[in-house]
């Protein structure tokens, strides 16, 4: 199955001369959302993770069900200020100022190992920073992953640790 198929093109969303690859479309068809989840689970697992984490927010419509797939944990990477009790934060660089996303400070221990994932790479700052940040508590991430990666936007070159993609788009 070609999940590009499945994966609707959004013109001029959510500004003017952007294409938004709109992943609500794989979601919605049951077969093609499970055929993705299943690619999904063979990534993942062959970084024999003890925890996936998802960022905010569609990289949690990914990594949640993964996990229960896989018999994981799971645990949220939220902007500053989105989650209850003490966090973990770490800021980032963007192309213009900063950001902070948070971690819970108790949702992984020293030494787990950690898949991150997302619906989509572009530029690779947030899933960089959410590397750092788990990394800072002390686990370890073995690696990260998407539905989709733009590859003309160069994000993975941000990663140091490996990355996998069901889809890509070269422009």
């Amino acid at each position: 199955m070609d999940l590009k198929d499945h994966i609707r093109a959004v013109p001029d969303f959510p500004i003017p001369d952007i294409l938004f690859y709109d992943i609500s479309t794989l979601l919605a068809d049951a077969e093609a959302w499970q055929v993705a989840l299943g690619r999904m689970a063979k990534i993942v697992s062959k970084y024999q993770p003890d925890m996936l984490a998802g960022i905010e927010s569609r990289g949690f419509l990914v990594a949640a069900p993964l996990a229960s797939r896989l018999g994981l944990g799971f645990t949220m990477v939220r902007k500053k200020g989105k989650l209850p009790g003490k966090t973990v934060a770490h800021e980032y660089a963007l192309e213009y100022g900063t950001d902070t996303i948070e971690i819970q400070d108790d949702c992984v221990k020293p030494g787990q190992r950690v898949v991150i994932l997302d619906d989509l790479l572009a530029t690779g700052g947030t899933l960089a920073a959410s590397v750092d940040l788990f990394n800072k508590v002390g686990a370890e991430v073995v690696g990260t992953t998407c539905i989709i990666e733009l590859t003309f936007l160069g994000g993975r070159k941000k990663l140091d640790v490996p990355f996998d993609a069901l889809v890509s788009y070269d422009e």
